[in-house]
């Protein structure tokens, strides 16, 4: 394992949240999975390709993608001891050979100049603490033309549906978690544009992507499933018992909106981006 530069992410996602994340890696694979096809478009992986998963977490699409590069290799990188050995035990019980999961921090991780055909992300490189050295560090590691796609959250607004079906915990959410903390770094189109050109990327595309999000059978399921979640667990944990249970009983009021016959499918938005290597 390389050095880590963005230290604070290390404690968090090495600690209980990415802990946390790692036992229920298929209720967040599950969450965002909606996004993954327009993911593999932007990025056009072809079974000879080398192909690099940024912040891979669990590993689901760095597995998808090794499933694509049937005659090729994907590496997977993440800052979480927990998360990549829930991706090495999965890759291992679905018997995919064509992959390898590294500990290490992408803003400095030593990757082999020219090494990749494409790097991907689902929502994996928003924690740098240098944002434009980070996606430096991961150009150097594309060949020329190699290709770059990621998807990361919207800016959030009081009116958006998640934001209406948890109404419940607005009042109760002071601040982020240690591992939710950079999450907002690159919801600007104008921002990810500016990073990217400075990180010496051409052909820059930020497309909105709409889809619905699954969060569980039903409003209890989904209220269970949010609200252990890691930043939210993190500002309830001062909260008086009573007024969690009054909050858990108005959030499964506001989620029941949104059930469907497949379970409470919430719409969100995410920013595909793409780019390439000159």
């Amino acid at each position: 394992m390389q050095a880590m530069t963005n230290v604070r992410q290390a404690e968090a996602w090495n600690g209980w949240e990415g802990a946390n994340w790692a036992r229920n890696a298929a209720r967040y694979d599950a969450m965002v999975a909606a996004f993954n096809d327009a993911l593999f478009r932007a990025a056009a992986i072809d079974e000879d390709d080398r192909v690099l998963d940024i912040g891979c977490g669990t590993g689901q699409i760095t597995l998808v993608a090794a499933r694509r590069a049937s005659r090729g290799h994907v590496v997977g990188v993440d800052i979480s001891a927990p998360m990549l050995e829930r991706a090495r035990a999965d890759a291992a019980e679905q018997g995919i050979a064509n992959v390898r999961f590294e500990l290490g921090d992408a803003q400095v991780h030593h990757f082999p100049d020219g090494g990749f055909d494409a790097a991907i992300s689902r929502g994996g490189v928003m924690f740098f603490d240098d944002l434009v050295a980070a996606f430096a560090n991961i150009r150097r590691g594309l060949r020329p033309d190699g290709r770059l796609a990621f998807v990361g959250p919207q800016g959030s607004t009081p009116d958006s549906a998640y934001a209406r079906a948890t109404a419940a915990l607005r009042p109760l959410m002071r601040g982020p978690s240690p591992a939710a903390r950079g999450m907002g770094s690159l919801v600007d189109p104008a921002r990810i544009h500016e990073v990217l050109g400075a990180a010496g990327f051409a052909d820059v595309s930020v497309t909105g992507v709409e889809a619905l999000m699954d969060y569980g059978r039903d409003a209890t399921d989904a209220a269970e499933f949010i609200l252990g979640q890691g930043p939210v667990r993190f500002n309830l944990e001062e909260v008086e018992p009573a007024v969690i249970e009054r909050t858990r009983e108005e959030l499964r009021a506001g989620l029941s909106a949104y059930e469907t016959a497949e379970g409470i499918r919430i719409p969100g938005a995410v920013w595909l981006v793409s780019a390439v290597r000159p």
